[in-house]
């Protein structure tokens, strides 16, 4: 699991960063093309590989999939930067419905998990019919892609931003010269809030948040449901939400934001001491929170947080700068959304440690 988070993560990560700083001569709709492309290539390369017998060659079988698994988050990373990027270039709150977005799919993913409890026994045709769905998912936005110059909504903010960067650059600025350091530095505040946001989120879930166990035999969900209920669509649900008030409600200020965000690291000694129990170890660590409802209560606001307070850095990433710059400071933005959740999972590596060694 650790290999596929490495093999998923860093490919992201690094391919978010080079596409704000590597001068592609592409426009960024094109490189969605692409990258929807080869991200469409890759899954169907899944599915076939999930119908054939693999079990006379496992290893080639693993390395292929840890090879599309690399291939698919490059072009997942580059997607992903360039989608709010061209964001970016429209109101904030259209920023803040990719977060949404990306919360709603989080949901439909935990709805689809349960109901395959239910319908299927084999886990492998589960897997396929989860990988056809991401393919006619990615069919839908091949069609968004080529519907999205035929809306003047979108035509209308695009010729106004090319006009707005025409006005407002200097007489010896060079075209293709973006000045990074200068944009990070208007933003820098909410970059570091969009990264601290989503590393105590991922800090948490779902690896401390999949493990924690009920203390109550009586509790009225019980495992597996426990899991599924309180962690994953718990989240999944108030993330969204949280998402959908950031664009009906902005408050707190740019300013002062980063007090919110500061406070969510609170969540994680929380999570620590609740009944976090490593699969097939012995905790050492004592528990201290033990109420089911307590629990559930904290994940929810955990998750409301989480998706309102992303979706509200992300939208001021855009605002703060000069607004010549508001694509590049959207991507930037995404990139350090990405390094977040990278981040995050780093640090969740150390928790069945500390929770089994100290105590």
């Amino acid at each position: 699991m650790q290999l596929l988070t490495f093999c998923s993560q860093v490919p992201n990560v690094a391919f978010n960063w080079l596409n704000i700083f590597v001068q592609i001569r592409a426009e960024l709709t094109t490189r969605i093309v692409y990258s929807i492309g080869t991200i469409f290539v890759s899954i169907l390369l899944t599915v076939i590989l999930a119908m054939i017998d693999t079990s006379s060659w496992p290893e080639v079988f693993f390395w292929i999939t840890m090879i599309c698994v690399v291939i698919l988050n490059m072009a997942n990373g580059i997607y992903q930067n360039t989608v709010f990027g061209m964001a970016a270039k429209l109101p904030a709150k259209y920023t803040g419905a990719i977060i949404l977005g990306n919360n709603i799919s989080g949901t439909l993913v935990s709805l689809v998990s349960m109901l395959t409890i239910y319908i299927f026994d084999d886990p492998r045709m589960a897997g396929i019919y989860y990988f056809i769905i991401a393919l006619v998912v990615l069919c839908i936005c091949f069609d968004t892609y080529f519907a999205l110059p035929l809306n003047r909504f979108y035509r209308h903010h695009e010729r106004e931003s090319e006009k707005l960067k025409f006005h407002q650059k200097s007489p010896n600025e060079n075209d293709s010269k973006i000045p990074y350091l200068k944009v990070m530095n208007q933003c820098k505040v909410q970059l570091c809030n969009v990264f601290c946001v989503f590393l105590v989120t991922l800090s948490i879930f779902p690896s401390i948040q999949g493990e924690v166990q009920p203390v109550d035999p009586n509790f009225f969900i019980k495992q597996p449901y426990f899991t599924q209920v309180t962690c994953f669509l718990t989240f999944n649900i108030f993330a969204m939400i949280g998402s959908l008030l950031a664009n009906v409600v902005q408050w707190p200020k740019p300013e002062v934001l980063w007090i919110p965000v500061t406070m969510r690291f609170l969540y994680i000694p929380y999570y620590i001491f609740s009944n976090y129990q490593v699969q097939n170890q012995n905790r050492l660590l004592p528990v201290y929170f033990e109420n089911e409802w307590i629990y559930w209560f904290i994940s929810i606001t955990m998750a409301l947080s989480s998706g309102y307070l992303s979706s509200l850095a992300m939208m001021y990433t855009s605002l703060v700068v000069e607004p010549k710059y508001a694509s590049t400071a959207g991507m930037m933005g995404g990139a350090f959304l990405i390094t977040g959740i990278f981040g995050g999972i780093l640090v969740s590596f150390i928790w069945p440690w500390a929770v089994t060694h100290i105590g």
